[in-house]
């Protein structure tokens, strides 16, 4: 299958683009950068908001794998109207790129952080309960702009197979961490740090939890999200451990240390985490994690030495 990732040169597009070739798909990498691109991979340096040149690059492709975005959330909260082109237009024209190419899927990128706006039920033993692709969303609650520009996203796909019949597949990514990912990621920063000798920089007390997922796991969903199993599906793709960031410290510190912590003030509209259920992702597509928290962490500090020549610590 002749297949298109845009975003393929990035953090979790190369990945994704890694594993759909060695599943032996015929791969077209969309990005305006080559930095992560596979050698097996075509490339087509493309912003996608150039809709005739990503019309024409589609051509001939079955699927198209949209995760060109703006992910950074303090670069979105710096530059709202850059995030809204990037997030939500640059979305409007995958999808109709895809449906004049006459492409029979679009697989969107999302978020769990949309489950911030969810309608919970209520609680179970003194817990919430958790949270499932079919959880209401509350829009005045979105809060982070980011949110938004995802659910705006997401309302668009949907709209697209209401109106011209054009089939997706939804994937919200739990936080992902792993090799190739930003140095702004608070993993990485963790470890950078640790291994530099700097102090590690908490904002707020540390208790704010994910669920954390490894991007290698990631993207093997990535694959199984092919069958017909995921047409017209949203899919909720976690770690199946909730980490707070001093457990991500202290995992830090027993891999890499001793460490020092400092403390900072707490980051306006975080997304504090929720219990969300990835039930439906092992159910429909045989997908769980599989990657424990600290190997993910300590593969990511290989790569790290490996490609920034930096010393063995601790």
């Amino acid at each position: 299958m002749r297949i298109a990732v845009t975003g393929g040169c990035g953090f979790i597009g190369s990945h994704v683009v890694d594993h759909l070739i060695a599943a032996g798909h015929e791969v077209l990498a969309v990005d305006t950068t080559d930095k992560y691109l596979n050698p097996d991979a075509e490339h087509a340096r493309i912003d996608v908001l150039d809709l005739p040149a990503l019309t024409s690059a589609l051509t001939g492709c079955e699927v198209v794998y949209h995760l060109a975005a703006m992910a950074d959330v303090e670069q979105v909260s710096a530059d709202p109207v850059g995030a809204v082109r990037t997030n939500i237009d640059g979305t409007e024209a995958v999808l109709e790129a895809a449906r004049r190419g006459g492409l029979s899927r679009t697989v969107l990128a999302s978020t769990v952080w949309v489950y911030g706006a969810a309608i919970a039920d209520g609680q179970l033993d003194g817990e919430e309960q958790e949270l499932d692709e079919h959880v209401p969303i509350e829009l005045e609650h979105s809060g982070h702009l980011y949110v938004t520009t995802k659910l705006a996203a997401e309302m668009l796909v949907h709209s697209y197979r209401e109106l011209y019949e054009q089939h997706f597949t939804i994937l919200r990514f739990g936080i992902p961490y792993g090799p190739r990912m930003r140095d702004e990621l608070v993993v990485a920063r963790f470890v950078q740090a640790a291994l530099a000798g700097r102090p590690i920089t908490i904002a707020g007390d540390g208790r704010q939890s994910r669920n954390f997922v490894y991007v290698e796991d990631l993207a093997d969903a990535h694959v199984r999200a092919l069958s017909p199993a995921a047409e017209d599906r949203t899919f909720a793709l976690q770690g199946s451990t909730a980490v707070s960031v001093r457990d991500i410290a202290d995992t830090v510190d027993r891999l890499f240390g001793p460490i020092s912590i400092e403390h900072i003030d707490g980051r306006k509209a975080d997304y504090t985490g929720r219990r969300i259920s990835s039930a439906q992702a092992k159910r429909l597509l045989g997908w769980s994690p599989r990657t424990n928290f600290a190997d993910g962490v300590r593969r990511y500090a290989d790569w790290y030495r490996a490609t920034a020549g930096t010393p063995t610590a601790g």
